[in-house]
């Protein structure tokens, strides 16, 4: 008499399992709810390194901006009347776009102070972002930078 053991198929456990073929349903279901969860959190972290990279340019270009108005200013002693008069002056190769903004607005502010004793006129004397919009790691103005 052969025992029990003896009489099963040989082989891989899912080999007796024939008819059934696949994922269930279920089991799909929960793999697509798992990939757009983790999809919905990399697009926020996406969106939120984009407007670090808009925050760093902007830093960049109005310090960049600043510098060439402060040095302009001391060597020709007088302030630029506009940011062109940089870029005719060769203190900056091109008017930088507002990242923000992705435009040319930027807001200029005159000031009636003297940078030096020699300074015969004034003009600009800083530069501003154009946008109303407010910084989320900050919570300040990005036209106040």
């Amino acid at each position: 008499m052969r025992k029990k053991s003896q009489t099963k198929r040989a082989g891989a456990p899912w080999a007796s399992r024939s008819t059934e073929r696949g994922f269930t349903l279920l089991e799909l279901m929960i793999v697509v709810t798992i990939l757009m969860i983790l999809l919905a959190i990399g697009a926020g972290r996406y969106q939120m390194a984009i407007v670090r990279a808009q925050e760093a340019a902007l830093t960049q270009d109005l310090a960049e901006m600043n510098k060439a108005i402060q040095n302009y200013t001391l060597d020709k002693e007088a302030a630029p009347s506009s940011l062109d008069d940089l870029v005719s002056a060769q203190y900056l190769g091109r008017i930088p776009e507002d990242p923000i903004t992705k435009t040319n607005d930027w807001v200029t502010e005159n000031c009636d102070e003297l940078l030096s004793a020699d300074q015969t006129s004034t003009g600009i004397c800083s530069v501003h972002s154009g946008s109303d919009k407010v910084s989320p790691f900050t919570n300040t103005p990005y036209s106040s930078w």
